[in-house]
């Protein structure tokens, strides 16, 4: 059986055709906020499931762009996504940069591991 998947609105060049059978398993994975919700918003306006996009984007990291190998990576976004992408930032005030081991967490997890009662 194979699955049709939109990958990114109606850009007909995103479109994919799966053919090979995987298994999906469940994580307990925790994000920042802001980064879920632009996720979230990015995985609407391509018209997949939130793991279909974290899928594609992972994946997208492990292939080098020729002739930079270990310097960069192929995106998988398009021209519109990235302008999504860039409102999506706006609208939730993900201010951020991409090095994200300078964040500190506030909250319960504030140490790496939640607070005992």
């Amino acid at each position: 059986m194979s699955e049709t998947v939109q990958l990114e609105g109606s850009n007909p060049h995103m479109e994919r055709t799966l053919r090979q059978p995987v298994e999906r398993v469940q994580l307990g994975v925790r994000m920042e906020k802001k980064l879920v919700k632009v996720l979230k918003g990015l995985a609407e306006f391509n018209g997949v499931s939130l793991g279909q996009l974290l899928e594609n984007i992972v994946l997208h990291t492990f292939e080098p762009v020729p002739g930079d190998e270990g310097e960069s990576c192929a995106s998988p976004h398009g021209k519109k996504a990235l302008q999504v992408i860039e409102d999506l930032k706006r609208i939730y005030d993900f201010d951020y940069d991409i090095h994200p081991y300078q964040w500190v967490e506030k909250g319960p997890f504030a140490d790496g591991e939640p607070r005992k009662a």
